[in-house]
């Protein structure tokens, strides 16, 4: 599977339960085809104490979403977009399918 979505990007949540919900990318696992995404799919996780964590506890954190459930924002009409690859002034750019622009 291709992956069009790179970390930093603005996506917005397709499908599943947290859908409609916009956030940035966190972080791309490109051999799971998953994503994790700021402020979505928050779990519980209990931690031992550690010396980053000396006290432990619950802590919540965001878990991976596959790829197939996000959608990149178009950067000029923050509206979900395809991502499409084309060869612009020598070098390889990633542009919005719906306004034509760079992202």
């Amino acid at each position: 599977m291709k992956i069009r979505i790179k970390s930093g990007d603005t996506v917005r949540v397709i499908a599943g339960d947290h859908k409609g919900v916009e956030g940035k990318v966190l972080e791309v696992m490109r051999d799971k085809n998953k994503a994790i995404v700021e402020g979505v799919n928050m779990v519980s996780k209990h931690e031992k104490p550690s010396t980053r964590n000396p006290q432990g506890g619950i802590v919540e954190k965001e878990a991976p979403i596959h790829i197939s459930n996000l959608s990149l924002l178009d950067p000029k009409s923050g509206e979900p977009t395809r991502v499409g690859y084309e060869v612009r002034d020598g070098q390889k750019v990633r542009f919005s399918k719906k306004s034509n622009e760079v992202i």
